[in-house]
Formats: structure tokens, sequence, C-alpha cells
């Protein structure tokens, strides 16, 4: 049975899509962008304050859900220029101390223009 999981501490859904599914005992992010969910609107104009916001709202996925980041099995990242991959690694290392499988391309274009996004799958404990 699949559960859908929502918090106003992260965006919304800009589309039609959930922010999070749990399946089993295993959570599946939708990508989160830097948007302040209690603005709407992306206010961090550089990589590293864009992350941090990315991070806030994954972090706030998670504990909707019931885990947290220590779980998190596999990340995939997009960036809209590698030039900002480096940068991008200093605030992420930050938070997925315990190093899950991970993707991360550089991409054309994000949603609203983003300089990163971040989805993950996690385990729920």
């Amino acid at each position: 049975m699949l559960k859908k999981v929502s918090t106003e501490k992260a965006p919304g859904a800009i589309g039609p899509y959930s922010q999070a599914i749990i399946c089993g005992d295993m959570l599946f992010t939708s990508g989160q962008i830097p948007i302040n969910p209690e603005t709407g609107a992306i206010e961090a104009a550089d990589i590293t304050a864009q992350t941090e916001q990315v991070m806030k709202n994954l972090g706030a996925v998670l504990a909707e859900a019931g885990t947290s980041f220590e779980n998190v099995v596999k990340t995939t990242c997009f960036l809209a220029s590698i030039s900002d991959f480096a940068a991008f690694n200093e605030v992420y290392a930050k938070y997925f101390v315990s190093k899950p499988a991970r993707s991360c391309v550089a991409v054309k274009d994000l949603p609203k223009g983003a300089l990163c996004e971040v989805e993950l799958i996690a385990v729920i404990k």
C-alpha cells in the first residue's frame, strides 16, 4: 500500500505529484528545489544558500515520514552548472554523513531557475 507524505514545512507540489511516497519501509521523495515554504519563493541567490534550503526541505519531508538523513540510501542530485559541484558538495556532506549512494548530474535548466535539486530514497525506521 502506498502512503502519500505531505508537510507544510516543505514546499507544496507545483504539479501533479506528491512531496513523497512511502512504499513498505521505503520513502521516495520528489525532487526538492530551494523554495522557502513560508514564502513560496526561491530567496537564496548562490549555490551554497540554495543547497542549504534544499536540505531543510528534504529534512522536513524526512521528519514527516518518520525517518532522517541517516537512513538515506540513495540520492539523485541535479545542478544547473557543474561548476557549482564543489560548493554543492560542501553543504551536501554536512547532511549526508552516512555517504549514501549518489548520482549527480548537470542539467540544462531546473524549475523556477533553481541552481540545484535533490531527490532521495530512504528507509523508514
